[in-house]
């Protein structure tokens, strides 16, 4: 667990590192990006950590303090039958000493008789040996009781000491987890809405996207568009958020886009209502995150947005496959990946 030392240091030179001084040369923002990210996530997997640990020191005190209970339950029990058989006791003690000279003391129950007597010594012997071993029996609970008493003061004390240093270190990790936080806020507020854009699309995800069916990718492996209501899978929409910056660049706007990821239900839909010309659920390339249909003068063969695109696109992994130049005949679609 980092100290709280490093920890303040560590988010001190992320506060100057984007603090440039004037006339230096300020930091790319991307990588100051992915730095505060870093250890963003960094400052969360501790957070992680140390409350699974307070979590298990929590267990293990209640583990211990169920034992405890049972065991004193148990000696209660064992002083509840002492307590029971302890006035009898006192009484049959009484009575042999009240009783005078050996054979008066002999004979408690048997009136002065040899043979009474000596049956009413073996009674009374036999009862004491008894309520002896009981006494015995209760002594060692009661020492085996201020033994556990001590150790689970000693655990429980030694459990608050530690919960308390853990809370500490979450308090202290939660501080500067929020503490990053705005940090990257404050940092993708001043870069454009491109780089936001690739900044929270995972391209970690990409590759393991390809593993669901058509039309069933969930949201998590797919990433936004520009253009508002739009989605493609992490790869695709990763080249198109690139392929978007050079279009806006030639042309002064984003790309004009009328269809992009579709999910199953959604290619049902289409497909009942344009059947023939939509393809058939669950095999459309829309449901695979990986085309798009554009607008905006793409959509028109011949025209300057389609040349541009025709001689540009598959700078970015994007190509327009060669059965929509005839079968059937579909300018406005776009596909990422490699060109059939």
């Amino acid at each position: 667990m980092p100290k709280p030392r490093s920890a303040a240091l560590t988010a001190g030179f992320l506060v100057m590192a984007m603090l440039v001084p004037q006339g230096a040369v300020a930091a790319d923002p991307v990588d100051t990006l992915e730095s505060l990210r870093r250890e963003a996530t960094k400052a969360r997997t501790e957070l992680e950590k140390a409350t699974a640990e307070m979590v298990d020191r929590r267990k293990a005190l209640a583990v211990s303090q169920v034992k405890l209970r049972n065991t004193l339950r148990d000696l209660a029990v064992a002083e509840t039958e002492l307590d029971r058989i302890r006035e009898p006791l006192a009484r049959l003690a009484n009575s042999a000493y009240q009783q005078s000279g050996a054979v008066g003391s002999l004979s408690v129950f048997g009136e002065g008789e040899p043979d009474a007597a000596l049956r009413a010594s073996a009674d009374v012997t036999m009862l004491a040996q008894s309520q002896q071993a009981l006494v015995d029996r209760a002594d060692a609970l009661q020492k085996r009781r201020r033994e556990l008493a001590s150790t689970a003061q000693d655990l429980q004390s030694r459990n608050a000491i530690e919960q308390t240093k853990v809370q500490q270190q979450i308090d202290g990790l939660k501080e500067r987890s929020a503490q990053l936080t705005k940090q990257l806020t404050t940092a993708l507020g001043k870069v454009g809405r491109d780089t936001r854009l690739e900044f929270g699309c995972d391209k970690t995800l990409a590759d393991d996207a390809g593993q669901f069916p058509n039309g069933l990718i969930p949201s998590k492996y797919l990433c936004p568009l520009p253009q508002r209501g739009n989605q493609l899978r992490a790869d695709a929409a990763l080249a198109f958020y690139k392929l978007n910056a050079a279009y806006r660049r030639r042309f002064g706007r984003d790309m004009c886009v009328t269809d992009s990821y579709r999910n199953l239900a959604e290619q049902h839909r289409i497909y009942s209502a344009r059947p023939g010309f939509a393809a058939v659920p669950g095999t459309s390339n829309h449901g695979k995150g990986q085309a798009l249909d554009l607008c905006g003068g793409v959509q028109s063969s011949g025209s300057l947005q389609f040349n541009w695109m025709e001689a540009n696109s598959r700078k970015y992994g994007w190509f327009h496959p060669s059965w929509a130049y005839s079968n059937p005949f579909e300018p406005w679609h776009w596909e990422f990946g490699t060109a059939q």
